[in-house]
């Protein structure tokens, strides 16, 4: 049974896939010989409900069905095969201090290229806005489904042993509570808003901004490395307009933010010579109004091996201060967005 257990003491949470072994949306490794994301294998996944198909200077939302698979799709978006979470869990609840409660959920996967060796620092800024508009389109039906509390969207790029892990995919997935993390956020939002009447993240953006920490400032958004990092060359991209949600997002700071991306991570792979990393969405919830947010990305370079500081006390030591990393990956960004906007 799949469910979501929380710590004795502690807010953390864990969800619990008993006798699984596989990561979420793929096929046991040893079987598996050819990429179940690439154009032509999509018979390997389930249906796709959101597939966008560009025609000339058009672009089309389209749905697999019976019969009918959507070839020659541009973003390609299924349930995965093997969810975190589930809509059809079993209602068992456990009582404290074994609290437990059934992972209700939807878990998708969001192929963000059908091409399999563009990898995400690679993708131009044409695709970038794609993705962006179709996650756009499946947080906002995911919102409306009942006993979704929160959607998580994340990025694990890494080589895999699988040939499906390595094709550039987002991981969609929904809690039927706020994650920790973020309830940690907005209970500090709305403490700020209600005793000084400001957002405290509008304050870091403002401080931020110019200063030595800043990586890389376009017109709707800004990146930088955090004051504590957790992760040496960590950087942070925020909205420089107070937002709660990817959902606010216009047109146009949509096709800003994916000159943004393809700039940060374009400068962090050859700053560092294409590390992995995993990105994460920070968003409020679009139903707990209370736990209202600024909407931010997350990156975290690298694979981390965290010592007992780390996973004893929560300190962090970093052997790479963020304004060292701010300047290794300002630069590198920056010749990254000068050659996309053509700037000599």
């Amino acid at each position: 049974m799949v469910e979501i257990r929380k710590d004795y003491f502690t807010d953390r949470l864990s969800i619990i896939l008993p006798d699984r072994g596989l990561k979420p949306g793929q096929v046991i490794p040893q079987r598996q010989e050819k990429c179940n994301y690439c154009p032509g294998n999509e018979e390997l996944t389930l249906p796709a409900d959101l597939v966008l198909v560009k025609r000339g200077d058009t672009l089309l939302k389209q749905t697999d069905s019976e019969g009918n698979i959507i070839k020659n799709w541009s973003v390609r978006i299924f349930p995965a095969k093997n969810p975190l979470v589930t809509p059809n869990a079993p209602p068992s609840y456990g009582e404290p201090p074994h609290f437990s409660e059934p992972a209700i959920g939807y878990h998708y996967i969001l192929v963000a290229t059908p091409k399999h060796d563009q990898s995400f620092p690679r993708i131009d800024i044409e695709q970038w806005t794609n993705i962006l508009a179709s996650l756009q389109d499946k947080v906002r039906w995911l919102y409306s489904q009942k006993g979704v509390s929160y959607v998580l969207v994340y990025v694990n790029s890494e080589s895999g042993r699988t040939p499906t892990a390595t094709h550039p995919s987002v991981q969609i997935v929904t809690t039927p509570r706020v994650p920790p993390v973020v309830e940690r956020e907005a209970d500090t939002v709305q403490t700020s808003l209600n005793d000084l009447g400001v957002c405290p993240m509008c304050q870091v953006v403002g401080t931020e901004t110019g200063g030595p920490r800043q990586i890389l400032a376009t017109d709707f958004f800004i990146a930088f490395a955090p004051w504590v990092s957790t992760h040496p060359f960590e950087f942070w991209i925020y909205p420089k307009r107070h937002m709660t949600s990817i959902l606010k997002l216009s047109q146009k700071e949509m096709m800003d933010l994916a000159l943004m991306l393809r700039s940060t991570l374009g400068g962090l792979s050859k700053a560092l010579e294409s590390p992995p990393f995993t990105m994460v969405f920070h968003s409020s919830s679009e139903k707990k109004t209370t736990k209202q947010i600024h909407w931010h990305m997350e990156v975290y370079p690298g694979r981390e091996r965290w010592t007992g500081l780390e996973l004893g006390g929560g300190i962090y030591a970093g052997d790479v201060s963020p304004e060292a990393a701010a300047q290794v990956l300002g630069a590198s960004s920056r010749k990254e967005l000068a050659q996309l906007v053509g700037i000599k």
